[in-house]
């Protein structure tokens, strides 16, 4: 089992925004000193519910601040901004740093970022609705040829030069986000990596598994294999566990998924926060050390998935965050390993 941190930078009720970054940021030096594999870094736009509003950038800081652990985006959201300027800022710090970038992209959701930063509001929902696979095409060109040029129809643009070139063949390994059988297609088809969100059970990630494998030819994933994302909270006690999850994580959830507002001006349905948690805790390790080692194990058995990026701010306790990740690190190394300083 490969572990990783899944940090979404969410600003607790009554923490600054610093003070969000800064946790993420030691949480990121805390994930490598136990012998984690990587850490993967969420984008959100005008809401408290993650305070990073560009996954990249947040990546280079955390990767010159480190020197072992692989730093994903989780995810760069494509129709908010331009394929070939990401690969550009992908290629330069796979230069930086080689072979510790992961570039997580996905096609987001109809959310008001659209209409600031892509464009005006009918470009940026037209580059939502009917883009994502232009999109990801030019991103791909572009960390993999000196050249680029945009077809169109909806991002069309002359052949450039694209500099830097990342420092390996290909650049960066890039995993697609997908909620949706029509993306998991695409990724399949283009034989990239999955990220599988924390919403799904075992079963419907295996279903999306064999699915990107129908429409890859059966072949492996480029470069890396597919990620699994979830939550987690270790205690003494299952009960105890839960019980601190159901009572907690509503508390980021309700103000933070508020933030969600559709560029149409369409009204969103609200969410059953406190169902969603129940959700969380039923899907993913949350409980004692055994709990979450047989947990992940299953995950692995019914998906053929081996690499987890797991969200440990289920509270607002910078402390239970850090007895969580030393005790992740435990279940899958069967020892338990220090924490200095």
């Amino acid at each position: 089992m490969r572990l990783g941190l899944f940090l979404i930078s969410p600003q607790w009720p009554g923490r600054t925004h610093g003070q969000a970054l800064a946790e993420t940021f030691r949480l990121t030096q805390l994930a490598e000193q136990v012998g984690l594999e990587e850490v993967w870094l969420a984008e959100h736009h005008f809401m408290s519910y993650g305070v990073c509003p560009s996954a990249i950038a947040l990546a280079g800081h955390l990767l010159g601040a480190t020197d072992r652990i692989g730093v994903g985006t989780a995810v760069s959201v494509l129709p908010s901004t331009h394929p070939v300027a990401l690969a550009e800022q992908a290629a330069m710090l796979d230069q930086l740093t080689p072979g510790r970038l992961r570039l997580g992209v996905g096609r987001g959701g109809p959310w008001r970022e659209l209409a600031v930063l892509g464009g005006d509001r009918g470009a940026g929902l037209r580059r939502w609705e009917h883009g994502f696979a232009e999109e990801l095409d030019v991103l791909r060109t572009a960390l993999r040829a000196p050249t680029v040029h945009g077809p169109g129809p909806l991002l069309p643009f002359d052949e450039v030069p694209v500099v830097p070139r990342p420092a390996a063949p290909g650049g960066p390994p890039v995993h697609v986000a997908a909620t949706s059988p029509a993306t998991v297609a695409l990724a399949g088809e283009r034989r990239l990596p999955l990220l599988l969100g924390m919403h799904a059970d075992d079963d419907e990630k295996a279903e999306a598994v064999a699915h990107w494998e129908e429409h890859a030819g059966g072949a492996a994933p480029d470069g890396a294999g597919h990620v699994a994302v979830g939550i987690a909270h270790v205690a003494d006690t299952r009960v105890e566990a839960q019980r601190t999850v159901r009572d907690a994580l509503p508390r980021w959830l309700r103000p933070g998924l508020a933030g969600y507002v559709r560029a149409d001006g369409a009204p969103r349905p609200p969410r059953d926060v406190d169902a969603y948690t129940d959700l969380l805790c039923r899907l993913h390790p949350v409980g004692t050390v055994e709990d979450a080692r047989e947990c992940l194990e299953a995950t692995r058995a019914r998906t053929g998935v081996d690499r987890m990026a797991l969200m440990v701010q289920t509270t607002d306790d910078p402390g239970r965050s850090t007895a969580t990740v030393t005790a992740l690190a435990e279940a899958v190394s069967s020892r338990a390993v220090p924490v200095t300083g």
